[in-house]
């Protein structure tokens, strides 16, 4: 399979007799949409139309090429695509006369999101935000692309017409037969646990992991950095069962890091998404509600398999932004805190300058945080200085002859005024609000409820557990995401997943059963809607039809959900007694037992659990 091959080159003037019938001219759908990542296109000059049968229709009926373009709020990359060529107006134009040119925000519809990465990857060889994709009538994807200079793309967009005009047979016909090819030939077949394949599984992934583990710098790789909670949660777990030196090393290492570097907010709490560089220093600035609750949990464990209160206090913080920050009234938090501030400047809300720094400081103070910023030979942004620590509170004391109370209360102090400075800026909020991300907010902080002095987060989670129950359930379905009272997407496989795993923590923490069995009965639907002969579906309303199944789900920045699903399945069968549930959580387990051992870096989730059954598949260890 060969799909077409798309060569940027200069821009060709096309004659009027390749041009489509004319048709109603298209206008943009998106203006006062209730996800804010949609609404900010809604005067872009492309006329964005929304994804639904519709479109699909409408594809057919004019004979265009779709053009899907898939980001998110809080995404630079996004930001800067919609300032370059989305609201250009020659590019506006094109994209209105000769495509169907539909926006998405992925974090309502991250099924449709995971099948076009999906197709980017395995095309391209890579994929990310602004995830951009051409799809014939049909809805087979021909061509995709993540972000591109505006040139770049206007010349894309005149070959692409170029080629539908003149061969669209032979596009649609190539696009079929490669979507046909990408579908793997799946079928669920009862499968018996292979001896040792726990085992064998654990040392794979565990070297796996150690392979790719930055022992100088923490993390993984010698490139970006991301936080991967699923991977240091299995090394964590696996330091539980059998201390290592290499593995409590390399996980203490990124811990540090990943706190004391550019990837954490030191004024206000909370992480950003990544950092572009290896050495944690430069982050894109946006804040996500499931980085930061699965962080916070993760620093809490660390803190006591470690005996580090240090890490407890970065669980702490983490959890106080997430309350400060990202909480609000309704009992739900919001979606995440954008790259670019409000004068569209990435970073811009985190950064100082100098000047302002010692204007705000007193002489002490600018001094302790020059010494433990490295100022005096720090990276600048555009916007100034990010605070992280380049060298140890307690280097700080001795280059300055004092001791380290004094220093942490100077610290203490600067951190405060910086804070209250900080107050007077703005910076973007997607304040949709998420069953799934909720849901792992809530596991946080009911992680959190169990510390001592920690009425804050019992109180947060309880009201995190009304919110998902009463506001995000209806008491039939649930609701992927709200904006006010009002349901904008319909929940998929990780809502019900994260949402079950989290109600079920909190009904065990405060002994609260009707919780429980609501946890089991969303956990029964999950299975009901979402697991098929051919393996898991993240959502049943994709409108595509190249869509397959998947017999197990990878871990991402957010753990797989059915492997969430399974794990929570084990545990409300082990206190039901029920043996039906069991089977079924054990039976999607073992049956993905091969497929694991292909990319064990990409199923540590999966890959613990199976580790975890015993030679008799049909008990759980525990």
């Amino acid at each position: 399979m060969q799909l077409p091959i798309i060569k940027t080159t200069a821009a060709m003037v096309l004659i009027a007799s390749l041009l489509a019938p004319a048709h109603a001219e298209l206008t943009n759908q998106l203006a006062n949409h209730p996800s804010p990542y949609l609404a900010m296109h809604g005067k872009d000059p492309v006329a964005w139309q929304s994804w639904d049968e519709n479109t699909l229709t409408l594809a057919k009926k004019t004979n265009k090429l779709i053009f899907i373009s898939i980001g998110y709020f809080s995404c630079h990359w996004c930001h800067v695509m919609q300032r370059e060529s989305y609201q250009d107006e020659v590019v506006a134009k094109r994209l209105n006369t000769e495509f169907i040119p539909v926006k998405v925000d992925r974090e309502l519809d991250p099924a449709l999101d995971a099948y076009l990465i999906d197709f980017v990857e395995k095309t391209r060889g890579y994929a990310g935000w602004p995830l951009n994709v051409f799809l014939t009538p049909e809805g087979h994807p021909v061509v995709g692309l993540v972000y591109m200079p505006k040139d770049q793309f206007r010349s894309l967009l005149t070959q692409l017409t170029e080629l539908w005009h003149n061969n669209n047979t032979s596009i649609r016909q190539t696009a079929a037969q490669a979507s046909a090819q990408l579908r793997p030939d799946l079928k669920i077949a009862t499968a018996k646990l292979q001896p040792g394949i726990g085992q064998t599984l654990h040392t794979l992934l565990l070297q796996n992991i150690l392979q790719a583990a930055d022992d100088i710098q923490g993390g993984f790789g010698d490139q970006a950095k991301f936080p991967m909670p699923a991977q240091l949660n299995f090394l964590l777990a696996t330091y539980r069962q059998q201390a290592s030196v290499q593995v409590g090393h390399f996980l203490q290492l990124t811990l540090e890091q990943m706190a004391s570097q550019g990837l954490r907010d030191h004024i206000g709490g909370g992480f950003f998404r990544y950092t572009v560089d290896p050495d944690w220093h430069t982050p894109h600035f946006e804040k996500m509600l499931y980085d930061n609750a699965q962080l916070a949990s993760l620093y809490l464990e660390a803190a006591e398999v470690f005996q580090r209160p240090d890490f407890e206090v970065i669980g702490r913080d983490t959890l106080d932004f997430m309350l400060r920050e990202m909480a609000t009234d309704s009992g739900g938090m919001v979606a995440s805190l954008s790259a670019v501030d409000d004068n569209n400047i990435e970073g811009g809300y985190y950064l100082w300058g100098k000047q302002e720094l010692q204007k705000l400081l007193t002489d002490q103070e600018y001094q302790t945080v020059y010494l433990l910023w490295g100022l005096d030979n720090a990276a600048r942004f555009d916007a100034g200085y990010l605070p992280l620590h380049t060298i140890s509170p307690d280097r700080v004391a001795q280059k300055q002859g004092r001791n380290l109370d004094e220093v942490m209360r100077l610290l203490a102090s600067a951190r405060s005024k910086l804070y209250a400075a900080r107050q007077s800026r703005g910076v973007p909020v997607d304040d949709k609000k998420l069953t799934a991300w909720n849901a792992l907010g809530l596991a946080a902080m009911v992680k959190g409820a169990r510390l001592s002095n920690s009425e804050p987060y019992r109180q947060a989670a309880q009201k995190l557990r009304h919110f998902l129950v009463n506001k995000m359930w209806d008491g039939k379905r649930m609701a992927r995401a709200k904006s006010g009272p009002h349901e904008i997407a319909p929940a998929g496989l990780e809502d019900y997943a994260y949402a079950a795993q989290g109600l079920l923590q909190w009904g065990l923490f405060v002994n609260h059963e009707p919780d429980q069995r609501l946890a089991k009965q969303w956990v029964s639907m999950a299975w009901e809607q979402f697991y098929t002969s051919t393996g898991w579906r993240l959502s049943n309303e994709l409108n595509l039809p190249g869509v397959f199944g998947r017999i197990v789900l990878q871990d991402n920045p957010m753990p797989s959900p059915s492997a969430s699903l399974i794990e929570t399945s084990l545990q409300i069968a082990e206190l039901s007694n029920d043996a039906h549930l069991k089977q079924r959580a054990v039976d999607a387990l073992t049956v993905s037992q091969k497929l694991l051992q292909q990319q064990p870096f990409a199923h540590a989730t999966q890959i613990k659990l199976l580790a975890d059954l015993t030679t008799d598949p049909s008990q759980p260890a525990r």
